[in-house]
């Protein structure tokens, strides 16, 4: 069982940047594919950044709206991952998850309850 506790929301205006954290509990935290997603009011929740960790590197994906602009990462010591949003536009205004799958699995199994960012303009 994994827990996950997101920090870091807030207001910012438009071309400004924030950094979220994301806390998660659980002894195989090296063994997860941690993600981020986000869901704007009125639309379905979307993919944001992902991150996994194997002795032979680190890899990571983006969404192409993120690209260039969001970079995440993780720290399997402290068990956390972090998502740097720089350059930020209002239509990235969403609740940011934080989620959890296992290697082995497609889907993401946890989930954290969500962090509000607004980017006004």
């Amino acid at each position: 069982q994994v827990q996950l506790v997101e920090s870091g929301g807030g207001l910012v205006q438009a071309g400004g940047s924030l950094s979220l954290s994301c806390a998660a509990s659980g002894r195989t935290f090296n063994n997860y594919v941690m993600g981020w997603f986000r869901q704007a009011p009125g639309k379905e929740r979307e993919f944001v950044a992902s991150i996994s960790w194997s002795w032979s590197g680190i890899n990571t994906r983006y969404a192409d709206s993120v690209k260039a602009r969001f970079t995440i990462s993780r720290d399997n010591a402290k068990r956390t991952v972090s998502l740097q949003m720089n350059s930020l536009k209002p239509e990235d205004t969403a609740v940011y998850y934080c989620a959890a799958r296992s290697k082995e699995h497609n889907e993401y199994d946890y989930w954290g309850q969500g962090t509000q960012v607004t980017v006004s303009s």
